[in-house]
């Protein structure tokens, strides 16, 4: 089942296969990551009068039961609790429940609700006729790295007195005023493992039989890494404007 036009928004849950090249028409060869995007089901639609903003729940991945705690339980199926059965008796309403298997990846999609229900499964099909999207994963985690790895740092010279600190980053301390270290220099430390977005990404293929999605360049992350795919809010290059007159004020 499709969402209609008028949401606002497109956005699904993924995982990263891996990369690849495919070739256009003409036979340029265009580099591609390729995503297993969806299918994701709808678990919880978030409303202002309930949670004060709105927002869809989505999951990715089926999860086993028994391998599931009580909490992942609830949030795909209705439990029997002494709270349910107070909230019941006192005439609160439950929220749907999707009735599906727990989920690995969970996120929530800001946006109105329109056009969405509980239960509701999600494929590829979404990002039909999108141009552009955005990716958010988390970097690959490098451990602890030196300045060179980690900033680019060139590192000191490969002359006579230089001994066994080629990739050292050097002195960091200061004069007597301040007579300390400012806070956020680049040093070495862990590197990686970090939220990332990659914007504007543009979309060269949609198969619909294998749930995969195909975009150019590459993706934040380890292949089978989890990623959030939307469609982009960026102006795509042709829409802006080109800047007019000459520099200097036109002398």
């Amino acid at each position: 089942m499709t969402v209609p036009q008028s949401t606002g928004w497109k956005g699904l849950l993924g995982r990263k296969v891996g990369m690849t090249q495919v070739f256009d028409a003409d036979g340029t060869v265009i580099p591609v990551t390729v995503i297993e995007a969806g299918p994701c089901s709808v678990l919880l639609l978030r409303s202002l009068e309930r949670d004060g903003y709105e927002a869809v729940q989505v999951g990715f991945r089926d999860r086993p039961r028994r391998l599931v705690g009580r909490s992942g339980r609830g949030q795909v199926a209705v439990l029997d609790s002494k709270r349910a059965r107070r909230r019941r008796e006192a005439g609160v309403e439950a929220p749907p429940k999707a009735d599906c298997e727990p989920k690995r990846f969970v996120k929530e999609f800001r946006g109105s609700a329109d056009g969405f229900e509980v239960g509701q499964v999600l494929t590829v099909d979404l990002f039909d006729g999108v141009d552009c999207v955005d990716i958010v994963g988390t970097s690959k985690g490098r451990g602890t790295a030196g300045v060179m790895k980690r900033h680019g740092f060139k590192g000191q010279r490969a002359s006579h007195g230089v001994k066994k600190v080629h990739r050292h980053q050097g002195g960091t301390g200061q004069n007597t005023s301040p007579a300390r270290t400012f806070r956020g220099k680049r040093m070495a430390g862990r590197y990686g493992a970090e939220r990332s977005t990659m914007r504007n990404l543009k979309v060269v293929r949609v198969d619909s039989e294998r749930n995969l999605l195909l975009v150019r360049g590459a993706v934040p992350g380890p292949n089978g890494s989890y990623v959030v795919v939307r469609q982009t809010n960026m102006l795509g290059r042709a829409a802006v404007a080109a800047p007019t007159g000459k520099k200097g004020g036109g002398k």
